[in-house]
């Protein structure tokens, strides 16, 4: 995989670079690639979410506790009700008396295909960055968000 090469700024140009800009181009790239590889296989971030989550914890999360946790996420006013059918309907989710969700082997096929596909997405996001540049990052942009009052916890 190659990486394009940066135009070299000097210091001072770049510090006095916009953060919103940055980090609102950082995310339509980063959450657009992420968002390709799931439409592949016709699913959105809230499809992946939910299969991931149910993964983890089977015959734990109902619909109703799931779309309360994952809707902070959401920024494209997603209908959780029509994810949650489409994955019935797909065979992929089953729900027992209760409620509470688990994924059939399609649903986990489908899981782990959209898994893959995303891993080469992170990949390519990561490449040319030691581990130490990417932390160092994500720790600035914790103080930015805690600096103004934001949650700068790691998600759940």
């Amino acid at each position: 995989m190659t990486t394009q090469q940066l135009t070299p700024y000097p210091r001072q140009q770049l510090a006095a670079q916009p953060i919103g800009y940055w980090t609102g181009a950082a995310h339509r790239e980063v959450v657009g690639r992420i968002r390709k590889e799931l439409a592949t296989e016709s699913l959105t971030q809230p499809h992946w979410w939910i299969l991931n989550h149910v993964a983890a914890s089977p015959a734990h999360w109902t619909r109703a506790e799931l779309t309360a946790k994952l809707t902070r996420y959401d920024d494209q006013g997603i209908d959780f009700t029509e994810v949650f059918a489409d994955l019935a309907a797909r065979g992929w989710t089953t729900e027992d008396t209760a409620g509470a969700l688990t994924l059939t082997e399609a649903g986990d096929a489908g899981r782990i295909r959209a898994k893959e596909r995303n891993l080469r997405a992170h990949e390519q996001t990561h490449a040319g960055i030691t581990e130490d540049e990417y932390v160092a990052t994500l720790d600035v942009l914790r103080r930015v968000i805690a600096n103004l009052g934001g949650d700068s916890d790691l998600p759940e």
